[in-house]
């Protein structure tokens, strides 16, 4: 079975449920879990996890570090860059090339 999103790397979301709700941030990894069939996404500044490190020499000091720990891509909405509003994607076959087209603005989304 192949896993399908509309969410891509550098897309800027919003949380639409859980504690993070209402959190913007850019995303910074998508992960594909093929065995357990689901998608997440690591998203910069939400949903942190604190972790105590110890030193691992002179370049990385000890201490209480912020993880950012990954959420499910269905807790997620996009942004549209253009409008700035939270939408919903359609796609389209433009010059052979497949594109993301914001269903509120018409613009097309990369």
């Amino acid at each position: 079975m192949r896993l399908k999103t509309y969410l891509k790397k550098n897309d800027i979301v919003e949380v639409i449920s859980g504690e993070e709700k209402g959190k913007r941030g850019k995303i910074i990894k998508m992960l594909y879990e093929r065995e357990k069939n689901r998608i997440r996404a690591i998203v910069e500044g939400v949903n942190l996890h604190k972790k105590h490190q110890r030193p691992r020499g002179v370049d990385q000091p000890g201490g209480i570090i912020d993880i950012p720990l990954p959420l499910p891509v269905c807790k997620l909405a996009l942004i549209c860059p253009k409008c700035g509003q939270k939408t919903k994607v359609r796609r389209e076959k433009i010059e052979n090339r497949r594109v993301r087209i914001c269903k509120k603005c018409n613009e097309i989304i990369d």
